[in-house]
């Protein structure tokens, strides 16, 4: 079972100035964080080698240089895990290329016209530069949306099927943002891996969703799926609304980027396929085991003897709320 965050803490109402309401709360939680994966998981198949028998709050951790370079070759002992600035036992370390679930989220709305060459370019080089065993698929949406793949054929590894799955949408109409998030996200639970991230491809724009931002944050944060997002616009594009990628990005440990021409998403898809590949999976069973309905705040740090300070990317807390998800 899964424990979620949702809940009217101290610390939760002072950071939103006492203003009341519940979906006040959820938003600034979601903004802030990614809620902890707890519980009892079945044995994982041998490729992700993380078997857990306790409650414990699952990290994924990207470790960098002060030049941004990937950090690789840490074992348990570099690193260190608090709780509210309290030291926390690391209980289970990964560190492999194993295989992961990633969804293709590509806005295919009248307003990405100009685009749809750059982005599917981008998306090809994701795929090539993924692991072979990955589970990789897309959804291509302007205001519906329509998954790439056969409805037989949940996920692929193949170039040419998902260049097909890519190509098999023509740029036009309105956009459903947040019901294709939403779809990805419900899409991600089909699959047996534990590792699970979505890359989301649009300008930010919304004006045809059945679901709503705060509906679309709200999934995020019962998932322990990673989200990229990649915002594209012009100046004139009145649509386009980098915000919400940035929030989205930002409610699960992803991370939102920004480029300034389209032709930046091609290294900009490999840039995300190596954070993929690199990180580190830590968990640990919290000491505090009362679920007090409050925040935690969650640090980790990591270093090497006589090696400059080495930055650690993680989510910042959760809330330990006892309420579990069915």
């Amino acid at each position: 079972m899964t424990h979620i965050a949702m809940a009217d803490s101290p610390p939760l109402r002072k950071a939103l100035g006492g203003r009341p309401g519940f979906l006040g709360r959820l938003l600034l939680f979601c903004l802030v964080i990614a809620p902890p994966i707890f519980g009892q998981t079945e044995p994982p198949p041998a490729s992700a080698a993380l078997s857990v028998d306790v409650n414990l709050v699952v990290l994924h951790a990207t470790v960098q240089d002060r030049k941004g370079g990937f950090v690789s070759g840490l074992s348990q002992v570099n690193f260190r895990v608090f709780e509210d600035g309290v030291p926390q036992t690391i209980r289970t370390f990964q560190h492999a290329d194993v295989p992961v679930a990633i969804g293709l989220i590509v806005d295919n709305s009248r307003s990405m016209r100009r685009k749809k060459q750059d982005v599917t370019a981008a998306a090809l080089a994701f795929v090539r530069s993924s692991n072979p065993q990955d589970q990789i698929f897309v959804v291509n949406f302007n205001e519906h949306v329509l998954f790439g793949l056969p409805a037989a054929q949940p996920f692929s590894a193949s170039v040419l099927a998902l260049e097909a799955a890519l190509n098999g949408a023509l740029p036009d109409g309105m956009t459903a943002l947040y019901d294709a998030i939403d779809a990805g996200i419900e899409h991600l639970k089909r699959t047996t891996l534990d590792r699970k991230a979505l890359i989301v491809i649009s300008d930010g724009g919304d004006n045809a969703s059945h679901r709503t931002v705060a509906n679309v944050l709200e999934s995020a944060a019962r998932s322990n799926d990673v989200i990229y997002t990649i915002g594209l616009s012009y100046e004139d594009d009145a649509d386009s609304n980098p915000a919400i990628l940035r929030k989205v990005a930002r409610a699960t440990g992803g991370e939102c980027y920004l480029p300034q021409d389209s032709r930046e998403i091609v290294p900009i898809c490999r840039r995300i396929a190596e954070d993929i590949r690199h990180q580190y999976t830590i968990a640990y069973a919290p000491s505090n085991q009362e679920w007090d309905n409050r925040y935690r705040t969650i640090r980790v740090t990591a270093s090497l003897p006589h090696r400059e300070k080495l930055v650690v990317r993680t989510r910042a807390g959760y809330v330990a709320s006892p309420s579990r998800l069915p």
